[in-house]
Formats: C-alpha cells, sequence, structure tokens
C-alpha cells in the first residue's frame, strides 16, 4: 500500500487489515509511517503491519519497496498504488520541474509498482492490482493541470495492462475518489483560498453545494470499495474504473 501513512492510503491500509491481509505501509516520512503502523495494530488485533520509507518519485525505492513486501510476506497478492498527488496550480503557475516531478511521483510510480508486482503475482498465479487516481481522470478540474495529466495516463496503462492480465487471474482496476476530507483536499482549499482571496471554509461549503450527495466523502468509503475489488468476490471485475465521488462525475461513462 502506497503513501499510506494518512488521508485514503492509511483509510486502504486499515480496511486490509480489518480483512485479514498482512500490509505493507511506505511514506517518506520515517515518524509519520511508524505512527500510521502503530495505529493499525491498536485498531486491528494481530495486525501484521511492515513499515518502510519511501520516495515514490524514486523508480529504484518503487520496485525495492514492492520486492521487499513480496519477500517478506513470501509473495504478494495485492497491489494499491497511491501518492500525494502534484502540486496544485493552473497553467501560468505550472513550470516544466513541476511537471517532471509530478511524472515521476504520480505516473511513474504506479507504473514501477505495477510492473514490479506482476512478475511476482504471475508466480503466484493470482493478484488484485488497485489504483487511487481521482474524479479528474473523467472531469478534469481547474487548477490541477499537472494531476489532470498524469492520472489518466494512469488510467491507460491500468487499462491496458488488465487485459493481458486478464487470463492470469490478476485483475487491474482503478477508484475515482472526489472531494474527500483528507489532508490532501485540505492542501487544495489551502490553495484556492490563496488564489481566489477568500477563506477555506467558503472553498469547502461551496464543494459541498455541488456534490449531489451534499456533503464531502469519508476515506472510509472509498476504503471499503478497494476491499472488494481485492476480494475474491470481484474475480470477474478488471479494466474498470468506479467513481466514488457521491454523484460529482457528471458523464455517462
Amino acid at each position: 500500500m502506497a503513501a499510506s501513512s494518512q488521508g485514503l492510503g492509511f483509510a486502504t491500509a486499515l480496511e486490509l487489515a480489518r480483512e485479514g491481509a498482512r500490509v505493507a505501509i511506505c511514506s517518506r516520512s520515517g515518524d509519520r509511517i511508524d505512527a500510521a503502523a502503530d495505529r493499525i495494530r491498536r485498531e486491528v488485533q494481530n495486525a501484521t503491519i511492515v513499515a518502510k520509507v519511501i520516495d515514490v518519485s524514486s523508480q529504484d525505492e518503487c520496485e525495492r519497496f514492492v520486492l521487499e513486501s513480496a519477500e517478506t510476506f513470501g509473495g504478494l497478492d495485492i497491489l494499491v498504488t497511491n501518492s500525494g498527488g502534484p502540486t496544485p496550480g493552473a497553467l501560468d503557475e505550472t513550470d516544466y520541474d513541476g511537471v517532471r516531478a509530478g511524472f515521476d511521483s504520480t505516473l511513474m510510480s504506479a507504473i514501477v509498482m505495477m510492473k514490479t508486482a506482476v512478475a511476482v503475482m504471475r508466480r503466484g498465479g493470482w493478484g488484485r492490482i488497485v489504483n487511487i487516481l481521482s474524479m479528474t481522470v473523467k472531469q478534469p478540474k481547474t487548477n490541477l493541470l499537472v494531476s489532470n495529466t498524469m492520472r489518466p495516463a494512469i488510467l491507460g496503462f491500468a487499462k491496458s495492462i488488465s487485459n493481458e492480465l486478464a487470463a492470469d487471474s490478476i485483475t487491474v482496476n482503478n477508484v475515482a475518489p472526489g472531494y474527500t476530507r483528507t489532508e490532501r483536499l485540505d492542501e487544495l482549499a489551502g490553495h484556492l483560498s490563496g488564489v481566489q482571496n477568500r477563506p477555506a471554509e467558503e472553498v469547502f461549503a461551496e464543494w459541498e453545494r455541488v456534490i449531489p450527495a451534499k456533503r464531502l466523502g469519508k476515506p472510509e468509503e472509498l476504503a471499503a470499495v478497494i476491499a472488494f475489488l481485492c476480494s475474491e468476490r470481484a474475480a470477474y471485475v478488471t479494466g474498470t474504473t468506479i467513481q466514488v465521488d457521491g454523484g460529482s462525475t457528471q458523464g455517462l461513462f
């Protein structure tokens, strides 16, 4: 479980541990990932949690995280990719260095982890891959230029390999969360607050007004969908992108 010290990543790791999975989690911060592991152990009796310090923008470290996790557990059944999200900004706020950073931390991290995990899963004859993306893969958002670019690319990669892996009993799916109350959403609200010169509370209130469910999502609601996609019951679900956004995405497909 990548990028899992907080937010959607942590909620997913906790849910998988509750379902009985042995879980490896990672973050750039040793203190935060150790605290996340301790919290899961407190909430889930007899949970098996391995915490690693990993920078997902590094190809070598992404490969190492997957391979070391597989070695620790004697195999690998589930991979959930995730990243904190590229720096927000519109065209005039985005430079090439920001695009390259978003490419490494968001797109390449997912590709490297998927490719590395598939080699292990094929040996085991079973696997589940789920990518945590964003509703921006279906409906791009203003001021999220780099995210709007990188996350749909992951969707295209995942859809392509899902066709190659289906006969190997390895499924590849994506989840597309909407406005969910996490530290990342606080970051986005803070950015818009500065750009638009208004309180962050007004940004949150506007988001809630336009969501058909009239509220922000909860991280555990996304985690429940991911846990299903990682289960035996989801064996015939592959190549899909499931929106978990309270109805925010308005497209038919």
